[in-house]
C-alpha cells in the first residue's frame, strides 16, 4: 500500500497530506485515490473488521498537493460539511507563478463560468448567465529573477472551480506548470500546494490550525532560504 502521511489523528478528525496527481476520491479512471488509501490506512491500524467509515469534507483538484482533512465520524461531517459552506474552514495555498508581480500583496476579484463540457472555468463579465464571484487575496514572498518565477500565498475568499489557476493566469501570471491554464511547464508538475488548514474542531470547538509544506526540490526548491537556480 502506498504510504500514507498523516499529519493529526483523533477520535473524529483525521489530518492528511494529498499527494499531487492522487484524486481525492474515487474517479472514471480506477486510479487509486486519497480516500480509499485512507480508510486502508485507519482499518489496518485498528484492525477492523468490514468497511470503515470515513466522510469526504472538501477536495483538491488532482493535480494539487496539500492538506486535507477527513471525518471519522458521520457527526464531525456534517459539522465540518457546514464548516465549508459557512467558509469557517479556511484553506491558504503557495504557488509558484509566472513572472514578477509589481505589487506585494493584492486582491484579485472576477466572475467565473464554469464550462461543464471541457471541464474548465473562464473569466467573464459579471451579466453573463451562470457566472459567480470569485475573490481571493496573494502575497508576494519571494521572486527569483533567473527563473522570473515568484513565490506567492494565496488565500481564497471563495470556492470556485479551478478558481486560483483561472484568477491567477487572467491576472498574467499563470501557475508554473498548469497544464490546462499556464504556458510555461509544460510536461511538469504544477506548482499549487495547499499548505494550511484551519477548522473549527466538530465536537470540542477548538480553532485548530495545521500546515503541511511541500518538499523544496524541483519548482519547489523557490521555498529555500538559498535558491537553487538549477532545480526546475
Amino acid at each position: 500500500m502506498q504510504d500514507l502521511k498523516v499529519i493529526y489523528e483523533d477520535n473524529h478528525i483525521m489530518i492528511v497530506e494529498k499527494i499531487p496527481n492522487i484524486p481525492s476520491q474515487a474517479d472514471k479512471t480506477g486510479d487509486i485515490d486519497l480516500l480509499t488509501l485512507a480508510k486502508k490506512y485507519l482499518k489496518e491500524k485498528y484492525n477492523k473488521p468490514g468497511n470503515v467509515y470515513l466522510g469526504l469534507v472538501h477536495r483538491l483538484d488532482r493535480p494539487v498537493g496539500g492538506i486535507m482533512v477527513f471525518a471519522k465520524t458521520s457527526k464531525a461531517a456534517a459539522r465540518l460539511s457546514n464548516q465549508v459552506r459557512e467558509r469557517i474552514l479556511k484553506k491558504k495555498y503557495l504557488a509558484v507563478v509566472e513572472g514578477k508581480i509589481e505589487k506585494q500583496t493584492g486582491i484579485l476579484e472576477d466572475y467565473l463560468y464554469k464550462d461543464e463540457r471541457h471541464n474548465i472555468s473562464k473569466v467573464v463579465k459579471k451579466e453573463k448567465k451562470n457566472a459567480k464571484l470569485a475573490k481571493l487575496d496573494y502575497e508576494v514572498i519571494k521572486y527569483n529573477e533567473v527563473k522570473d518565477l515568484s513565490l506567492v500565498k494565496v488565500n481564497l475568499h471563495t470556492g470556485r472551480h479551478h478558481q486560483i489557476r483561472v484568477q491567477l493566469s487572467h491576472f498574467g501570471h499563470s501557475i508554473f506548470g498548469d497544464q490546462k491554464y499556464g504556458t510555461r511547464g509544460k510536461g511538469k508538475q504544477i506548482a499549487l500546494w495547499a499548505y494550511e488548514l484551519t477548522i473549527e474542531h466538530p465536537i470540542s470547538k477548538e480553532k485548530m490550525t495545521f500546515q503541511d509544506l511541500p518538499e523544496p526540490i524541483g519548482t519547489w526548491c523557490i521555498l529555500n532560504k538559498i535558491d537553487k537556480n538549477n532545480c526546475i
